[in-house]
């Protein structure tokens, strides 16, 4: 085995693991313990490293996945992807974006494992269904099979809006300024009448145990917040691969937000808070394809 090969494709490893996931500090997990059996590989008779590695971390992630999803079925209140800080350079990769987005990662959750697994590998990741298969232990016809499932899962619950990085990036820092400065007014002009607020707080630290829908109690939820932590400080990042709020409360880390969008306005905001899940937002992650 190479260690040079090995960290070539670190980026991509770990994005597979995430997607799969939905939680960085489980796909880092399962990166080490890809590295742990790449070292046992006889690197020669590997004829295409990429694959084998891809193989390798999904066949990890599956097994995590089976273990967490126990976890998830205990969970107190709405559960919400793990947020990352991403580098730039994301956002030019529409589909790397798109599918690491807190509102995909959620559809994601929609999905059984295996079609979870194959929807990742083939959609994002464009690998071949022979490899998806080796990956998954089902035949090529039965990898396409499932895909065409998945595919049609997914089409029929994400977001059907089009928005631009600009147009995104220009709500996030509305909101931003609005949730600041206390302007209702604002607040109203930024979110959709139909806007839902998701709050993970894991039962760990105080937060919303119910979605907050429509914009009227969503004002409400915001001007509760604001006064119960009046500290609180609202700090543009790249989270997920799209425009973002790192949420401090004095100098403490207190979570993070994240979006979706309906042209110009954010149709949903989703606020982690569990401090369990803010390890991945001191320092940018490097995603790859």
């Amino acid at each position: 085995m190479s260690a040079d090969a090995f960290t070539v494709h670190r980026g991509l490893l770990f994005t597979i693991a995430y997607e799969i996931l939905g939680s960085a500090s489980d796909a880092e997990d399962v990166v080490q313990e890809s590295w742990i059996r790449w070292n046992d590989v006889d690197e020669g008779s590997v004829r295409d490293v990429r694959a084998y590695l891809a193989r390798i971390v999904t066949r990890q992630a599956l097994n995590r996945l089976r273990t967490v999803s126990r976890r998830r079925e205990e969970y107190v209140g709405p559960w919400l992807p793990e947020p990352m800080l991403t580098t730039g350079d994301v956002a030019d990769d529409a589909v790397l974006a798109e599918s690491v987005s807190t509102a995909m990662m959620l559809v994601l959750e929609t999905l059984g494992p295996l079609e979870r697994a194959v929807f990742v590998l083939r959609e994002v990741f464009a690998f071949e269904y022979d490899e998806i298969a080796d990956a998954v232990d089902r035949s090529a016809d039965a990898v396409r099979q499932i895909a065409h499932r998945a595919r049609n899962h997914v089409a029929a619950r994400r977001p059907r809006v089009e928005v631009t990085a600009e147009e995104s990036a220009a709500a996030v820092e509305r909101f931003r300024v609005a949730a600041s400065t206390g302007d209702v007014q604002a607040l109203v002009d930024v979110l959709a009448p139909d806007v839902v607020f998701l709050a993970d707080g894991g039962g760990r630290v105080t937060a919303a145990r119910r979605p907050v829908v429509g914009i009227d109690r969503a004002l409400r939820f915001l001007q509760g917040l604001l006064a119960q932590y009046p500290d609180i400080r609202l700090e543009p990042a790249v989270i997920g691969g799209g425009p973002g709020l790192r949420v401090m409360d004095g100098d403490a880390l207190d979570g993070a937000l994240s979006f979706a969008f309906d042209g110009p306005r954010i149709q949903a905001a989703y606020y982690v808070r569990n401090p369990d899940k803010l390890s991945a937002l001191a320092d940018p992650v490097r995603l790859a394809r």
